[in-house]
């Protein structure tokens, strides 16, 4: 029987490895290059007030305000907000060290930009996070949402050689120690259907890193990187491939 997961996922004392893991590895430069071009290109940037909830080590918050956007970070991890804090240092900048659920009280809305990266499938109920950020949308605000898909989860799993742990659709992680399988992998069918219900309209899909993590080759050189960084941004929005992303984004209105 699969253990019952009952608490949200944090990342104490692990901000080291994210710098060094992730945003030092090519997934990581990937990442943020998708991200921001997907935001550019379907959300309206006017140096509105933004909220990052799940700022991480303040990345997004960095590029939001060095185009002129005051920023607000919610991020309970101690050690990714005192980087954060160093990041932004100087900047028209506001951090708590507190977590999704927390920003009705501590930073609440209505805001006319939102960022929540990364954040929803380290929930246990990533549903109850959509209503609750809707809640604090301005009319006619944004929210730039990016979760982790768990078609492409499946998919990797397969490529690897997973295949009974694909066939127990035992895909989820358990939230422990410094494993990062999510606890709660997201369907992209599932992410609309919940965006809609809170009354919110998707504009654009996004799918982050559609080829990347399938590569054969676990470091690329610099002249294949350069080659699959362009194949990533050509087919990020085209059928079939966006929806196997290992992350998927959304950029999401609220109507007046």
């Amino acid at each position: 029987m699969k253990e019952r997961i009952t608490t949200d996922r944090h990342f104490n004392g692990m901000a080291e490895k994210f710098e060094t893991s992730l945003y030092n590895h090519s997934r990581g430069r990937l990442r943020l290059a998708l991200l921001t071009r997907a935001i550019e290109s379907s959300i309206p940037l006017t140096g509105q007030p933004l909220v990052d909830v799940g700022a991480g080590l303040g990345q997004m918050a960095q590029w939001a305000s060095e185009r002129g956007h005051p920023v607000t970070l919610l991020e309970p991890a101690e050690d990714m907000l005192a980087a954060a804090r160093e990041r932004l240092s100087g900047r028209d900048a506001r951090f708590y060290q507190r977590d999704l659920q927390s920003l009705p009280d501590i930073a609440p809305g209505p805001w006319p930009l939102m960022f929540c990266h990364a954040v929803l499938e380290w929930l246990i109920d990533p549903r109850a996070a959509i209503d609750l950020l809707a809640e604090q949308m301005a009319p006619n605000g944004w929210l730039s949402l990016m979760v982790f898909n768990e078609d492409a989860l499946r998919f990797s799993n397969v490529v690897k050689g997973n295949l009974q742990k694909v066939l127990d659709d035992q895909l989820a992680g358990f939230g422990k120690r410094k494993r990062l399988t999510p606890i709660s992998p997201l369907r992209h069918d599932d992410v609309v259907r919940w965006l809609e219900d809170a009354g919110l309209e998707v504009r654009a899909v996004t799918g982050i890193r559609v080829f990347h993590d399938y590569l054969r080759e676990r470091d690329p050189d610099e002249a294949t990187l350069e080659r699959l960084f362009e194949l990533e941004h050509r087919y990020c929005q085209q059928e079939p491939y966006w929806r196997l992303g290992r992350y998927l984004h959304y950029s999401v209105y609220r109507p007046s």
